[in-house]
């Protein structure tokens, strides 16, 4: 999908990810196998030498653990510094979804257009519904734009009041300079007139 007036060198950064996605998938199957190997090189050894009592295999498995946490550690470092070369602080701009609702609006979905393209529809799990209630705030999508104005349009969908299909969008024209920015799309009660209220605001 290619987004001509929303996204800078949107081909260059499919590649990066498709890069770092290769490169993560590379770095875990060879800790996995640097664990497969080391426990059998160790279990072998414990064999030869008989001792291989409850202590030892407790070594073993702490080093596995070990090991394991190491792997785990550098493909999130790496999942970082991908997200830092597709996205760049100066061009960046995210997303967010939070929610302080009671009884007026049960959320299902929420669907994205940045300039008339759409970005971004994501449904959600009962789960997720339930840690945003809980003051969870859920990215839902990020991008690089241009500087200049914007235009967001923002599509929520789910039940609302006597449980009825209820949908409602909210739209917000915002500029962008040079510098990160971060937009919430916050869903609230409005207690006085027993609706749901969608609000789309600026991070300062």
């Amino acid at each position: 999908m290619k987004f001509d007036r929303c996204f800078a060198s949107n081909n260059g950064q499919q590649g990066l990810q498709e890069k770092g996605n290769v490169t993560r998938r590379m770095i875990i199957s060879l800790g996995l196998c640097l664990m497969l190997v080391f426990g059998a090189t160790t279990a072998q050894e414990a064999q030869e030498e008989g001792t291989s009592s409850p202590e030892k295999f407790r070594v073993l498995d702490e080093d596995v653990q070990s090991l394991k946490k190491e792997v785990l550690d550098l493909n999130r470092d790496l999942f970082l510094l991908e997200e830092e070369l597709l996205f760049p602080a100066n061009s960046q701009v995210a997303f967010f979804v939070s929610l302080d609702v009671g009884e007026y609006f049960e959320l299902d979905s929420v669907n994205l257009k940045i300039d008339g393209k759409e970005v971004a529809n994501y449904l959600y799990t009962e789960r997720e519904v339930g840690a945003l209630a809980r003051g969870g705030v859920h990215r839902v999508h990020m991008a690089n734009l241009k500087t200049g104005d914007h235009e967001l349009i923002a599509v929520f969908t789910g039940k609302g009041p006597s449980t009825r299909a209820y949908r409602r969008a909210a739209t917000m024209t915002f500029g962008k300079g040079i510098g990160a920015k971060y937009l919430e799309l916050e869903i609230t009660d409005r207690v006085k007139k027993q609706q749901p209220e969608f609000i789309i605001k600026e991070w300062e």
